[in-house]
C-alpha cells in the first residue's frame, strides 16, 4: 500500500524515518567496497563426529553412523548451495585442525557420537564464535547432549536438534548457512524507509547481519526502464495474460506497462548482482507502470522483493530464502475477527510460487489496483486448507511469530475497492489472545509506526521450530504473538 507515502516523505524529511540520516552510508549502485562472490559459491559447514564410534551403550557404532553419513551426502545434494567439510574428533587439537579446514566462516554441525564427545569439543567452537547446529540420536548418541542449554545461556549460539530422523541433518545445514550467506548478500533499495529504525540504518544492518543495502541512484529506475525491449515486455506482458484465470478491470496496455516496469526491476537486480529489493518510492513509479507484477516475480524466482519501504519485511524474507529457500507473502493485518477465530493478511503483490522457484504456481486473476484504480496486480488464490506460518523480524534482535490454516481466500467482486487484492483469511489458536497480544511488546516505541505494527510475512508450513533453531544460531529472540 505505498498510497500512504506523502509529500514529506517523497523529499526526505522527518518522515523517511532515518533515509536522510543513513543516505550518505549507502553503498551507491555498482560501487560496492568489495565484490560480492561468484553466485554459485557454495556455503562451507564443517561437520564433525564428535568422539570415537565404539558401539557400546555409550555412543554410535560405525554400523549407527553410515546412515548418518548417508543423510549427509542427500542433505548436500538436495540443498545445492553448501558443501560439508567431514571430520572426527576427540580433542581440542583436532577439533581446532578441522575448523582450520572448513574455513573461518564455516558454522558447525556436531554429530553426538559417545558420551563426552561434544563436552570436549565445544569449548575450542566456542572459542571462534562459530554457530553449532547438535545433531544427537535418542540412546545411541551420547550424553551431553544436556549441557546446550546450558552453553546456550552462557551466550553461545547454539541450537539441539535431538531426533532419530536423519532428515534433521538436512534442516540443521539449511539454518547453518543463513549466517554466511547474509554476509553475502546485498540489497538494493530506495527510502522512503519504514519499520523499526535499526533495519534502515545500513551501518547496524552490516554489523548485525551481515547485509549491505545498496542505494537504487536517482533517475536509473528511469534510464532502465527506457532500454527495456518493447519485444521483451509485450512477451513479458503475454505470459501473464495467458497464464492468469481472467482479466477484471485491466486492458492490455495496462498489463504491458507492469511487464516493461518489472523488466527494468530485473535489469537493477542484474547489473548490480543483488539478493533482494526494498522500494518505498514505488508511488512515483506508478503512471509509468505498476511494479507490483515485478515484485511477484521477482519473489518467485528466489529474490525477496519489499514494497512500502519496509526493511524489517524485505530483511525476514531475506532470512528465510536463505533458510527455506521459499518466498514469503509481505502483506497487510487487515484485521484480528475474534467472531471467526481468525487473522486477514492482504496485499498486491503477492508470490505465485509459495513453495520456492520450482514449486507450482498459484492461480490468479489480473485485477486493477484497489487504490488508484489503475494498473494491473495479482490477485492471488492460495491453497485453501494449507498450514501458514506469519513472522517478522523487528529491531535486528526479535523474530515475531504465530501459525494458522488457511480458511478463506477472498475474490473480491469486479467494482468492489475492498483493501488489497490478494486476501488470504487464516483461522488461528487463539484469535483474542493475538489480538491482546499484537507484537508481543517487543516493538517499543516503533510499535506507534503504521508499518512496523501492521506488516507480517505469511509463508506455507509450520516453521515455528525452524524460526526457534534459527534464533538460537543467530542469537535472535522469539515472541509468540497468538
Amino acid at each position: 500500500m505505498c498510497m500512504h507515502c506523502n509529500r514529506r516523505q517523497f523529499i526526505g524529511t522527518s518522515a523517511v524515518g532515518g533515509m536522510a540520516l543513513a543516505a550518505g552510508h549507502l553503498a551507491a549502485e555498482g560501487d560496492a567496497p568489495s565484490p560480492p562472490p561468484a553466485p554459485d559459491a557454495k556455503v562451507p559447514i564443517c561437520v564433525v563426529i564428535a568422539g570415537k564410534p565404539m558401539g557400546n551403550s555409550w555412543g554410535m557404532s560405525e554400523a549407527e553412523l553410515a546412515p548418518v553419513m548417508k543423510r549427509l551426502t542427500q542433505a548436500e545434494k538436495n540443498l545445492g548451495n553448501v558443501q560439508f567439510v567431514i571430520g572426527q574428533a576427540t580433542n581440542a587439537e583436532q577439533m581446532a585442525q578441522l575448523l582450520e579446514k572448513a574455513g573461518p566462516d564455516a558454522p558447525v554441525l556436531a554429530i553426538s557420537a559417545d558420551i563426552f564427545g561434544l563436552s570436549r569439543l565445544m569449548p575450542t567452537v566456542f572459542e571462534q564464535g562459530r554457530p553449532v547446529a547438535v545433531f544427537h540420536v535418542p540412546i545411541i548418541g551420547g550424553h551431553d547432549w544436556c549441557l546446550v542449554n546450558p552453553w546456550r545461556e552462557e551466550g553461545h549460539r547454539i541450537t539441539l536438534l535431538g531426533s532419530s530422523d536423519y532428515a534433521e541433518l538436512e534442516r540443521a545445514a539449511s539454518l547453518l548457512r543463513v549466517t554466511p550467506l547474509l554476509r553475502r548478500s546485498r540489497v538494493l533499495v530506495s527510502g522512503p524507509f519504514k519499520g523499526t529504525p535499526e533495519a534502515y540504518s545500513p551501518e547496524k544492518v552490516k554489523q548485525r547481519l551481515g547485509v549491505e543495502m545498496v542505494a537504487i541512484a536517482d533517475g536509473r529506475y528511469d534510464e532502465v526502464m527506457a532500454k527495456v525491449d518493447d519485444g521483451a515486455a509485450k512477451a513479458e506482458a503475454k505470459q501473464w495474460l495467458d497464464e492468469a484465470e481472467g482479466m477484471v478491470e485491466p486492458n492490455e496496455e495496462d498489463v504491458f506497462k507492469a511487464a516493461r516496469a518489472s523488466l527494468t526491476l530485473d535489469r537493477l537486480i542484474a547489473e548490480n548482482r543483488i539478493d533482494g529489493l526494498c522500494v518505498g518510492t514505488c508511488m512515483r513509479w506508478l503512471s509509468r507502470g505498476f511494479p507490483c507484477l515485478g515484485f511477484s516475480r521477482l519473489n518467485d524466482r528466489g529474490i525477496p522483493a519489499a514494497c512500502d519501504g519496509d526493511m524489517d519485511c524485505l530483511l525476514t524474507m531475506l532470512i528465510f530464502q536463505h533458510a527455506l529457500g521459499r518466498a514469503g507473502f509481505l502483506g497487510n493485518a487487515g484485521s484480528v475477527d475474534t467472531a471467526k477465530n481468525a487473522f486477514h493478511l492482504s496485499h498486491c503483490s503477492a508470490p505465485l510460487r509459495m513453495e520456492g522457484p520450482a514449486g507450482p504456481k498459484a492461480p490468479y486473476l489480473l485485477r486493477r489496483h484497489a487504490e488508484v484504480r489503475g494498473g494491473a496486480v495479482t490477485e492471488v488464490h492460495y491453497r485453501i486448507g494449507q498450514k501458514v506460518t506469519f513472522t517478522k523480524l523487528v529491531h535486528l534482535d526479535t523474530l515475531l511469530m504465530f501459525t494458522g490454516k488457511i480458511i478463506e481466500v477472498p475474490k473480491v467482486p469486479k467494482g468492489e475497492q475492498r483493501g488489497c487484492r490478494t486476501e488470504l483469511v487464516a483461522e488461528v489458536d487463539d484469535a483474542n489472545g493475538l489480538l491482546e497480544n499484537w507484537g508481543g511488546g517487543a516493538l517499543g516505541a516503533s510499535a506507534k509506526d503504521y508499518y512496523a505494527s501492521l506488516h507480517r510475512v505469511c509463508y506455507y508450513g509450520d516453521h515455528t521450530q525452524s524460526i526457534r533453531h534459527l534464533a538460537h544460531l543467530m542469537g535472535l529472540k522469539v515472541v509468540e504473538e497468538g
